[in-house]
Protein backbone atom coordinates (compact mmCIF):
# COMPACT_ATOMS: atom_id res chain seq x y z
CA UNK A 1 0.00 0.00 0.00
CA UNK A 2 0.86 3.04 -0.69
CA UNK A 3 0.31 6.26 1.35
CA UNK A 4 -1.08 9.32 -0.78
CA UNK A 5 1.02 13.05 -0.42
CA UNK A 6 -0.45 16.51 -0.62
CA UNK A 7 1.54 20.04 -0.34
CA UNK A 8 0.61 22.45 1.80
CA UNK A 9 -1.82 23.63 -0.62
CA UNK A 10 -4.17 20.46 -0.58
CA UNK A 11 -2.71 19.84 -4.06
CA UNK A 12 -2.11 15.60 -4.49
CA UNK A 13 1.51 14.84 -5.48
CA UNK A 14 2.59 11.31 -6.84
CA UNK A 15 1.62 8.43 -3.71
CA UNK A 16 5.13 7.73 -1.63
CA UNK A 17 5.86 4.58 0.14
CA UNK A 18 5.03 3.65 4.27
CA UNK A 19 9.03 3.63 5.28
CA UNK A 20 9.17 6.81 3.54
CA UNK A 21 6.48 8.38 5.11
CA UNK A 22 7.29 7.11 8.47
CA UNK A 23 10.62 8.78 8.11
CA UNK A 24 9.12 12.17 6.69
CA UNK A 25 6.79 12.66 9.64
CA UNK A 26 9.06 11.63 12.21
CA UNK A 27 11.55 14.54 11.04
CA UNK A 28 9.05 17.11 11.15
CA UNK A 29 8.73 17.28 6.98
CA UNK A 30 5.10 16.10 7.09
CA UNK A 31 2.18 15.69 9.04
CA UNK A 32 -0.02 12.57 8.63
CA UNK A 33 -3.74 13.13 8.27
CA UNK A 34 -6.65 10.85 7.38
CA UNK A 35 -9.25 11.84 4.74
CA UNK A 36 -12.22 9.49 5.03
CA UNK A 37 -10.63 6.56 6.27
CA UNK A 38 -7.77 6.35 4.38
CA UNK A 39 -4.02 7.94 5.71
CA UNK A 40 -2.25 10.59 3.79
CA UNK A 41 0.38 13.21 4.87
CA UNK A 42 0.80 16.84 3.90
CA UNK A 43 4.15 17.92 3.10
CA UNK A 44 4.94 20.93 5.45
CA UNK A 45 7.75 22.35 3.48
CA UNK A 46 8.00 22.77 -0.39
CA UNK A 47 8.31 19.23 -2.40
CA UNK A 48 11.52 18.62 -4.35
CA UNK A 49 9.77 17.71 -7.57
CA UNK A 50 6.34 18.16 -8.78
CA UNK A 51 6.45 15.78 -12.21
CA UNK A 52 3.74 13.20 -11.76
CA UNK A 53 2.85 9.92 -14.10
CA UNK A 54 -0.26 9.60 -15.97
CA UNK A 55 -2.90 7.88 -12.93
CA UNK A 56 -5.93 6.15 -14.55
CA UNK A 57 -9.33 5.46 -12.16
CA UNK A 58 -10.70 1.93 -13.22
CA UNK A 59 -14.51 1.62 -12.52
CA UNK A 60 -16.76 -1.00 -12.48
CA UNK A 61 -20.35 -0.16 -12.10
CA UNK A 62 -22.77 -2.42 -10.13
CA UNK A 63 -26.33 -2.44 -8.99
CA UNK A 64 -25.06 -3.79 -5.41
CA UNK A 65 -21.25 -3.21 -5.41
CA UNK A 66 -19.01 -1.29 -7.46
CA UNK A 67 -14.96 -1.40 -7.76
CA UNK A 68 -13.07 1.75 -7.75
CA UNK A 69 -8.63 0.88 -8.53
CA UNK A 70 -6.17 3.78 -8.88
CA UNK A 71 -3.36 2.88 -10.67
CA UNK A 72 -0.49 3.92 -12.75
CA UNK A 73 1.98 2.22 -15.21
CA UNK A 74 4.52 0.74 -12.22
CA UNK A 75 1.71 0.52 -9.18
CA UNK A 76 -1.67 -0.02 -8.13
CA UNK A 77 -2.18 2.55 -4.94
CA UNK A 78 -5.87 1.41 -4.05
CA UNK A 79 -8.74 -0.91 -4.86
CA UNK A 80 -12.15 0.13 -3.24
CA UNK A 81 -15.05 -1.76 -3.05
CA UNK A 82 -18.06 0.03 -2.58
CA UNK A 83 -22.30 -0.54 -1.41
CA UNK A 84 -24.59 1.16 -3.81
CA UNK A 85 -26.93 3.44 -2.65
CA UNK A 86 -30.42 1.82 -3.11
CA UNK A 87 -32.49 2.58 -0.65
CA UNK A 88 -33.78 5.85 -1.99
CA UNK A 89 -36.80 4.19 -3.61
CA UNK A 90 -38.28 3.05 -0.73
CA UNK A 91 -37.47 6.04 0.97
CA UNK A 92 -39.34 8.62 -1.63
CA UNK A 93 -42.42 5.93 -1.36
CA UNK A 94 -42.79 6.36 2.42
CA UNK A 95 -42.21 9.85 1.89
CA UNK A 96 -45.22 9.84 -0.87
CA UNK A 97 -47.55 7.76 1.50
CA UNK A 98 -47.11 9.93 4.58
CA UNK A 99 -48.06 12.93 2.05
CA UNK A 100 -50.86 11.23 1.08
CA UNK A 101 -52.18 10.15 4.69
CA UNK A 102 -51.90 13.53 6.01
CA UNK A 103 -54.55 15.09 3.09
CA UNK A 104 -57.51 13.07 5.32
CA UNK A 105 -56.49 14.63 8.03
CA UNK A 106 -58.39 17.64 9.48
CA UNK A 107 -55.30 20.06 9.86
CA UNK A 108 -54.58 23.62 8.51
CA UNK A 109 -52.53 23.07 5.31
CA UNK A 110 -51.68 25.20 2.61
CA UNK A 111 -53.03 25.72 -0.67
CA UNK A 112 -51.83 23.45 -3.55
CA UNK A 113 -48.93 25.22 -5.68
CA UNK A 114 -48.44 24.15 -9.52
CA UNK A 115 -45.80 21.30 -10.51
CA UNK A 116 -42.70 23.36 -10.64
CA UNK A 117 -41.38 20.39 -12.75
CA UNK A 118 -43.56 20.02 -15.52
CA UNK A 119 -41.35 20.29 -18.86
CA UNK A 120 -38.50 20.08 -17.09
CA UNK A 121 -35.52 17.25 -17.37
CA UNK A 122 -34.37 15.64 -14.39
CA UNK A 123 -33.24 12.81 -12.68
CA UNK A 124 -35.12 10.26 -10.63
CA UNK A 125 -34.33 10.71 -6.92
CA UNK A 126 -33.03 6.93 -6.73
CA UNK A 127 -31.10 6.91 -9.77
CA UNK A 128 -29.50 10.53 -9.15
CA UNK A 129 -28.50 8.98 -5.60
CA UNK A 130 -26.55 6.26 -7.00
CA UNK A 131 -24.93 7.77 -9.56
CA UNK A 132 -24.02 10.74 -7.15
CA UNK A 133 -22.36 8.36 -4.86
CA UNK A 134 -19.99 7.34 -7.56
CA UNK A 135 -19.17 10.90 -8.70
CA UNK A 136 -18.48 11.58 -5.11
CA UNK A 137 -15.89 8.74 -4.79
CA UNK A 138 -14.16 9.92 -7.74
CA UNK A 139 -13.46 13.02 -5.87
CA UNK A 140 -12.85 11.76 -3.52
CA UNK A 141 -9.98 10.19 -4.86
CA UNK A 142 -9.05 12.99 -7.24
CA UNK A 143 -8.07 14.84 -3.74
CA UNK A 144 -5.50 12.18 -3.03
CA UNK A 145 -4.04 11.38 -5.94
CA UNK A 146 -3.00 13.08 -9.34
CA UNK A 147 -5.87 11.55 -11.75
CA UNK A 148 -5.61 12.06 -15.51
CA UNK A 149 -8.24 9.78 -16.53
CA UNK A 150 -11.51 7.82 -15.79
CA UNK A 151 -11.85 4.19 -17.41
CA UNK A 152 -15.73 3.50 -17.30
CA UNK A 153 -17.11 0.00 -18.03
CA UNK A 154 -20.37 1.41 -20.07
CA UNK A 155 -23.51 -0.45 -19.08
CA UNK A 156 -25.99 -0.62 -21.39
CA UNK A 157 -29.94 -0.66 -21.24
CA UNK A 158 -32.96 -1.12 -23.19
CA UNK A 159 -34.31 1.90 -24.81
CA UNK A 160 -36.06 1.18 -27.80
CA UNK A 161 -38.84 -1.71 -29.04
CA UNK A 162 -39.73 -2.24 -32.21
CA UNK A 163 -42.54 -5.31 -32.08
CA UNK A 164 -39.32 -6.73 -29.30
CA UNK A 165 -37.31 -4.72 -27.45
CA UNK A 166 -33.45 -4.56 -28.51
CA UNK A 167 -30.67 -3.44 -26.70
CA UNK A 168 -28.19 -1.28 -27.75
CA UNK A 169 -25.35 -3.04 -27.34
CA UNK A 170 -26.26 -5.40 -30.51
CA UNK A 171 -25.49 -2.99 -32.75
CA UNK A 172 -29.41 -3.00 -34.16
CA UNK A 173 -30.72 0.77 -34.89
CA UNK A 174 -34.13 1.37 -34.83
CA UNK A 175 -35.77 3.21 -37.81
CA UNK A 176 -35.34 6.71 -38.40
CA UNK A 177 -38.67 8.12 -37.64
CA UNK A 178 -39.12 5.90 -34.70
CA UNK A 179 -38.26 7.37 -31.47
CA UNK A 180 -40.08 5.16 -28.40
CA UNK A 181 -38.83 4.96 -25.47
CA UNK A 182 -35.22 7.20 -26.22
CA UNK A 183 -34.99 8.61 -23.06
CA UNK A 184 -37.55 5.70 -20.37
CA UNK A 185 -34.11 3.91 -19.19
CA UNK A 186 -32.86 5.74 -15.83
CA UNK A 187 -29.80 3.99 -16.06
CA UNK A 188 -29.11 5.47 -19.74
CA UNK A 189 -30.41 8.93 -18.54
CA UNK A 190 -28.24 8.84 -14.96
CA UNK A 191 -25.08 7.50 -17.23
CA UNK A 192 -25.42 10.14 -19.30
CA UNK A 193 -25.51 12.69 -16.71
CA UNK A 194 -22.13 11.27 -14.82
CA UNK A 195 -20.28 11.07 -17.78
CA UNK A 196 -21.00 15.32 -18.14
CA UNK A 197 -19.93 16.04 -14.53
CA UNK A 198 -17.16 13.70 -14.45
CA UNK A 199 -15.34 14.92 -17.74
CA UNK A 200 -15.01 18.13 -15.78
CA UNK A 201 -12.38 16.38 -13.85
CA UNK A 202 -10.52 14.36 -16.40
CA UNK A 203 -10.39 12.86 -19.87
CA UNK A 204 -12.87 9.83 -19.85
CA UNK A 205 -12.73 6.46 -21.66
CA UNK A 206 -15.36 3.75 -21.89
CA UNK A 207 -15.23 -0.15 -22.57
CA UNK A 208 -18.19 -2.10 -23.35
CA UNK A 209 -18.53 -5.16 -20.75
CA UNK A 210 -17.37 -7.34 -23.43
CA UNK A 211 -13.95 -5.63 -23.97
CA UNK A 212 -13.55 -6.18 -19.92
CA UNK A 213 -13.93 -9.67 -20.68
CA UNK A 214 -11.98 -10.24 -23.05
CA UNK A 215 -9.52 -7.84 -21.55
CA UNK A 216 -9.63 -10.39 -18.18
CA UNK A 217 -9.42 -13.73 -20.33
CA UNK A 218 -6.46 -12.40 -21.92
CA UNK A 219 -4.61 -11.83 -18.41
CA UNK A 220 -6.04 -15.12 -17.26
CA UNK A 221 -7.88 -13.50 -14.30
CA UNK A 222 -11.46 -15.09 -13.13
CA UNK A 223 -14.20 -12.99 -11.76
CA UNK A 224 -15.85 -14.42 -8.47
CA UNK A 225 -19.63 -15.33 -9.28
CA UNK A 226 -20.19 -13.92 -5.59
CA UNK A 227 -21.33 -10.77 -6.45
CA UNK A 228 -21.69 -9.49 -2.83
CA UNK A 229 -18.05 -11.30 -1.77
CA UNK A 230 -15.56 -8.14 -0.44
CA UNK A 231 -12.94 -9.87 -2.30
CA UNK A 232 -10.35 -8.79 -4.82
CA UNK A 233 -12.06 -11.32 -7.80
CA UNK A 234 -15.44 -9.97 -7.18
CA UNK A 235 -15.35 -6.26 -8.37
CA UNK A 236 -11.75 -4.61 -8.27
CA UNK A 237 -10.76 -7.39 -10.42
CA UNK A 238 -12.90 -5.70 -13.73
CA UNK A 239 -12.29 -2.21 -12.31
CA UNK A 240 -8.13 -3.06 -12.66
CA UNK A 241 -8.49 -4.92 -15.54
CA UNK A 242 -9.50 -1.09 -16.81
CA UNK A 243 -7.16 0.72 -15.33
CA UNK A 244 -4.01 -1.66 -16.55
CA UNK A 245 -5.54 -1.51 -20.20
CA UNK A 246 -5.69 2.33 -20.09
CA UNK A 247 -1.46 2.57 -18.99
CA UNK A 248 -0.69 -1.36 -19.51
CA UNK A 249 2.57 -2.40 -17.33
CA UNK A 250 1.34 -5.29 -15.95
CA UNK A 251 0.41 -8.90 -16.42
CA UNK A 252 -1.00 -9.54 -13.44
CA UNK A 253 -2.28 -7.67 -10.41
CA UNK A 254 0.18 -6.41 -8.31
CA UNK A 255 -1.86 -5.26 -5.11
CA UNK A 256 -4.83 -7.49 -4.45
CA UNK A 257 -5.49 -5.34 -0.96
CA UNK A 258 -8.80 -3.10 -0.91
CA UNK A 259 -10.85 -1.03 1.39
CA UNK A 260 -14.69 -1.70 1.46
CA UNK A 261 -16.70 1.81 1.90
CA UNK A 262 -20.29 1.83 3.37
CA UNK A 263 -22.49 4.79 2.69
CA UNK A 264 -24.08 5.59 6.02
CA UNK A 265 -27.95 5.59 5.80
CA UNK A 266 -29.60 9.19 6.59
CA UNK A 267 -32.79 9.23 7.54
CA UNK A 268 -34.13 12.80 6.72
CA UNK A 269 -36.60 15.14 8.98
CA UNK A 270 -40.05 13.91 9.28
CA UNK A 271 -42.22 16.37 11.83
CA UNK A 272 -43.72 12.92 13.01
CA UNK A 273 -43.56 8.90 12.66
CA UNK A 274 -45.89 7.03 10.88
CA UNK A 275 -47.89 5.13 13.81
CA UNK A 276 -48.69 7.39 16.59
CA UNK A 277 -47.55 6.18 20.23
CA UNK A 278 -49.50 5.56 23.66
CA UNK A 279 -51.53 8.89 24.31
CA UNK A 280 -51.70 9.57 20.56
CA UNK A 281 -48.14 11.25 20.57
CA UNK A 282 -46.50 11.23 17.43
CA UNK A 283 -42.57 11.84 17.95
CA UNK A 284 -40.02 13.75 16.08
CA UNK A 285 -37.69 11.04 13.99
CA UNK A 286 -34.77 11.69 11.17
CA UNK A 287 -32.51 14.59 10.81
CA UNK A 288 -28.93 15.45 9.91
CA UNK A 289 -27.74 17.78 13.19
CA UNK A 290 -27.77 15.70 16.24
CA UNK A 291 -27.27 18.12 19.42
CA UNK A 292 -25.09 19.96 17.58
CA UNK A 293 -23.26 17.53 15.46
CA UNK A 294 -23.88 16.42 12.09
CA UNK A 295 -24.71 12.75 12.15
CA UNK A 296 -21.86 10.87 10.59
CA UNK A 297 -19.24 13.02 12.31
CA UNK A 298 -16.33 11.14 13.60
CA UNK A 299 -15.68 12.07 17.68
CA UNK A 300 -13.47 10.29 20.63
CA UNK A 301 -15.87 9.61 23.27
CA UNK A 302 -13.89 8.82 26.73
CA UNK A 303 -15.43 5.37 27.01
CA UNK A 304 -16.36 4.08 23.37
CA UNK A 305 -13.01 5.34 21.93
CA UNK A 306 -13.44 6.94 18.09
CA UNK A 307 -16.41 6.49 16.51
CA UNK A 308 -20.09 8.39 14.53
CA UNK A 309 -22.42 10.35 15.86
CA UNK A 310 -26.02 8.62 15.26
CA UNK A 311 -29.61 9.72 16.24
CA UNK A 312 -29.98 11.72 19.61
CA UNK A 313 -33.03 11.79 22.49
CA UNK A 314 -33.73 14.20 25.08
CA UNK A 315 -31.81 13.43 27.92
CA UNK A 316 -32.88 12.11 31.41
CA UNK A 317 -29.97 13.98 33.61
CA UNK A 318 -30.95 16.87 34.81
CA UNK A 319 -27.21 18.18 35.16
CA UNK A 320 -27.06 18.21 31.45
CA UNK A 321 -28.13 22.13 30.43
CA UNK A 322 -28.78 20.82 26.62
CA UNK A 323 -31.04 17.69 28.20
CA UNK A 324 -30.04 16.03 25.20
CA UNK A 325 -27.88 12.57 24.39
CA UNK A 326 -26.45 11.37 21.74
CA UNK A 327 -25.59 7.64 20.28
CA UNK A 328 -22.46 6.40 18.89
CA UNK A 329 -21.95 3.66 16.80
CA UNK A 330 -18.81 1.89 15.79
CA UNK A 331 -16.78 2.68 12.90
CA UNK A 332 -16.45 -0.77 11.44
CA UNK A 333 -19.83 -2.75 11.99
CA UNK A 334 -22.07 -0.02 12.46
CA UNK A 335 -22.98 -1.38 15.87
CA UNK A 336 -24.52 1.20 18.15
CA UNK A 337 -22.55 1.07 21.49
CA UNK A 338 -24.56 3.39 23.35
CA UNK A 339 -28.22 5.95 23.63
CA UNK A 340 -26.67 8.68 26.27
CA UNK A 341 -23.77 10.06 25.42
CA UNK A 342 -23.13 13.70 26.43
CA UNK A 343 -22.12 16.24 23.67
CA UNK A 344 -20.03 18.00 25.74
CA UNK A 345 -17.66 14.60 26.29
CA UNK A 346 -17.05 14.01 22.62
CA UNK A 347 -14.21 15.37 20.64
CA UNK A 348 -14.79 16.16 17.24
CA UNK A 349 -12.47 14.70 15.11
CA UNK A 350 -14.16 14.85 10.86
CA UNK A 351 -17.41 15.11 9.05
CA UNK A 352 -17.60 11.49 7.84
CA UNK A 353 -20.68 10.02 4.93
CA UNK A 354 -19.41 6.72 4.75
CA UNK A 355 -17.96 3.89 6.79
CA UNK A 356 -14.80 1.68 5.91
CA UNK A 357 -15.79 -1.81 7.05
Amino acid sequence: MFVPVVDHNQKPLMPTTPSRARRWIKSGKATGFFKKGVFCIRLNQEPSDRQTQPIAVGIDPGSKREGFTVKSKSHTYLNVQTHAVDWVKDHVEIRRNMRRARRFRKTPCRPNRKNRLVNKQRLAPSTKARWQWKLRICKWLTLMYPVTAFVVEDIKAKTWKNGKKQSSREGVLPPADFAWNTSFSPLEVGKQWFYTELIAIAIIETRSGNDTYEMRQSLGLKKSKNKLSNKFDAHCVDSWVLANWYLEGHGQPDNINLIEIIPLEFHRRQLHRLQHQAGHIRYRYGGTISAGFKRGSIVKHPKYGICYVGGWTESPIKKDPQRKTISLHNLKTSKRLTQNAIPNDCKFFAYNSWRIA
